[in-house]
C-alpha cells in the first residue's frame, strides 16, 4: 500500500523552529518528487515547497523563502522540511505529497493536482 506519513508538527512560539518529516513506503521513492502543502483554518490548500528526485532541485513559495529548507534522504525514503523563524501565519495542517518527477514538472510543482499520493497531515500551530 502506498503511504506517506508526516510527523514533527506541534505548537511553538513565533520565532521558533520545527522539523517536519515525510516517511514514504509502497513506491519507488527515488523516482518521485515530493511536495509540501499546507492548509490554514478556513483557507484553501497552498503549495509550500517541493524537491525533485533527479537533481534535488527545490521550490519555495515566496512566503517561506529564506526560512524553510526542504531536503531528502533517499536511503531512508524520507523528506524533511526544516522550518525556522516561524510566524503565526505559518499555522496550518502540513501535508506531503508525491508523484513522478515527469508528472510534477509537467503540471507544476506548486499545483496540488500534480501529486497523486498524499499523507494525512501534521498540525503546526505558531503562537504570537
Amino acid at each position: 500500500e502506498v503511504q506517506l506519513v508526516e510527523s514533527g508538527g506541534g505548537e511553538v512560539q513565533a520565532g521558533g523552529s520545527l522539523r517536519l518529516s515525510c516517511a514514504a513506503s509502497g513506491f519507488t521513492f527515488d523516482d518521485y518528487a515530493i511536495g509540501w502543502f499546507r492548509q490554514a483554518p478556513g483557507k484553501a490548500r497552498e503549495g509550500v515547497s517541493c524537491i525533485s528526485s533527479n537533481d534535488g532541485s527545490t521550490y519555495y513559495a515566496d512566503s517561506v523563502k529564506g526560512r524553510f529548507t526542504v531536503s531528502r534522504d533517499n536511503a531512508k525514503n524520507t523528506v524533511y522540511l526544516q522550518m525556522n523563524s516561524l510566524k503565526p501565519e505559518d499555522t496550518a495542517v502540513y501535508y506531503c505529497a508525491a508523484d513522478l518527477d515527469s508528472i510534477v514538472s509537467s503540471l507544476g510543482v506548486s499545483y496540488s493536482g500534480s501529486y497523486g499520493h498524499w499523507g494525512q497531515g501534521t498540525r503546526v500551530t505558531v503562537s504570537s
